[in-house]
C-alpha cells in the first residue's frame, strides 16, 4: 500500500487489523485500524470488505490527539 492513497477500495485485502479495547460491545460504531503499514488504513469494524481511509501516520497522530483533547464538537 503506498502512502499516497487516500482510500482503498476492499479493505480486506489488507492484514493487521484491530479494533480498539475502548470500543463498546455491541454499539455497532466502531473503527479498525490496521497495524504494520507505513500509511494507516482505517475502516468501519461491520464492513471488513468495504472502503478503508487512508491516514498519513502524522495525520493519524494528529486526529487522535485531537479526539483525546476534546477538539471536536458533537
Amino acid at each position: 500500500m503506498g502512502t499516497s492513497r487516500r482510500s482503498v477500495a476492499d479493505a480486506s485485502t489488507l492484514t493487521g487489523w484491530f479494533k480498539s479495547s475502548y470500543s463498546g460491545g455491541n454499539q455497532g460504531e466502531c473503527l479498525e485500524v490496521a497495524r504494520g503499514h507505513a500509511a494507516v488504513p482505517v475502516r468501519d469494524s461491520k464492513t471488513s470488505d468495504g472502503p478503508a481511509v487512508v491516514f498519513s501516520a502524522d495525520g493519524w497522530t494528529q486526529f487522535v490527539t485531537a479526539v483525546k483533547y476534546g477538539d471536536f464538537s458533537a
